[in-house]
Parts: C-alpha cells; structure tokens; sequence
C-alpha cells in the first residue's frame, strides 16, 4: 500500500463549510488513479492534501504508513497550465528542478533527454517555449515531473485547455508513458471517458458533504477503446453517478 486516506476533511472557515467529508481511500504502488465529480466538490483541494501543500482539519493521509506533514520531491504537481519558465529552452525547464536539488550536470542532462525521449520531445529540446505547441508544452511539463524521480505524480485536469484532438493524442501517449514510467499517477479530471481511458480506479467524489461516493475498478484490457461496448457501459455508469452529483449540488444552490 503506498498511500492511504483516513477519514479525511477539510474545512476552510472563510467558506463556512466543509469543501471535504470524511474521504477514505487507498491507492495502490504504481497505480492509475482518477478523480471525478462536480465543479466545487474538492477535487483540488483532495491533490493538494496529498501534495502536503495543505493538512487535512480531520483524518490523516499516510504514505508507506507514515503522515504526510508537507510537500517532498517524492509527490509533483502537475496543472492545467504548463507553467513553464518563457526565458528557459524546452531541456532546461526540465532540468530546472533536477538543478534545484543538487543533481550534477551529467545526471541532469542524462534524465532531462531520457524523459524528453519518453514524451517525444527531445528533438525540440533546444526550442524556446513560444516556438511549442500546447500539448507539447503538457509534454514537455510532464517530462518535468518524471524528471524529477517522484513516486506519486499529482495531476489536476493537465489537458483541459486543449483542443480535443490534442487531448485524444496526448491520452493515448499519457497511457504509454505511464506503462513504462511505472510511477504512481493520481488525476483529477472533469471527463469521465479521459478517466475511464487511463485509469485503474475511478472515484467518484459527491457533491457538499457527500464525501467520497463510490470507487469504481476499471478492469478492461489496455489499450483500451471508447467505442467498446464494455468502455461505454462504464462510462455511463459512472456520467450517471456524477450527473446526480452535479444536479445535487445545483439544487443546494438554489435552496
């Protein structure tokens, strides 16, 4: 068991009410986790408990059985946005971190092409980061973070500013990269099906304080197909869980 969640909450007091209730789960080394639920619903703020970029107000996150008490190189970050430094060429944001923590020149330069080659960007190496794609800068971002040698990588909706296409491709090389990678991948994520594609557990995060509704074991072959009869079946199944969520959540609005 590499990370496990025990009754967690959170509660901001400026918002005057609980954004997390009681959420357990356990994630196993080298998995796949997905994410999903309505806007609002502490998908978010679930990554950043794990990152140790905020401590839960009840429950505990332990990892190899210890208490996460903050943020450590063995958990990255990955958003929505690339963040990746404009004045720095593609190889040297992805040796930036590898620089931070000590690493000699050798080590950096051997991992940053050795994980531009994974993502299928080591010929841009040397390019600036206006001169990318979107999708390439999410591939060059993620070739960041495996740089980095993390046991969990945290990633928060890394594709939704893309166009579709772009999505669809940069899926399929996500699932690849991720079977040879064989690190530990937690994504939140607003689409069910990009969910379903990639993961080997979905959760289902409900609505105010309905906390963790359910956790789905997604047992298809890889690689997978969204127009296989058995994808789609899940894929429903899951969209009806998290549609009765969002319409909950509307509902609370109103009331």
């Amino acid at each position: 068991m590499l990370l496990e969640l025990k009754n967690v909450s959170k509660q901001y007091q400026q918002q005057g009410g609980e954004v997390l209730t009681s959420v357990s789960l356990k994630i196993e080394d080298g998995e796949f986790f997905g994410i999903v639920g309505p806007s609002g619903c502490g998908k978010t703020t679930l990554l950043n408990l794990i990152a140790g970029l905020e401590l839960p107000t009840e429950g505990k996150i332990l990892m190899d059985g210890k208490p996460i008490v903050g943020p450590g190189n063995d958990r990255i970050m990955m958003f929505q946005d690339a963040a990746l430094f404009p004045w720095l060429n593609v190889i040297e944001n992805v040796k930036f971190g590898l620089d931070v923590i000590g690493c000699s020149k050798e080590e950096q330069d051997e991992r940053a092409h050795q994980y531009l080659k994974l993502v299928k960007l080591d010929r841009f190496c040397n390019y600036r980061v206006h001169e990318i794609s979107g999708g390439m800068k999410q591939r060059a971002a993620l070739a960041r973070a495996l740089a980095m040698d993390c046991r969990i990588l945290l990633m928060d909706e890394p594709f939704s500013a893309l166009d579709k296409q772009t999505t669809n491709l940069l899926r399929e090389e996500l699932a690849e990269i991720c079977a040879e990678a064989r690190r530990t991948m937690i994504l939140v994520t607003h689409s069910v099906e990009e969910a379903v594609f990639l993961s080997d557990q979905v959760a289902v995060i409900g609505a105010g304080k309905t906390g963790l509704k359910k956790v789905y074991s997604i047992d298809l072959p890889r690689p997978r197909h969204i127009e296989s009869e058995e994808f789609l079946r899940l894929r429903r199944k899951i969209l009806d869980d998290v549609r009765i969520e969002v319409e909950q959540s509307e509902q609370g609005e109103f009331d």
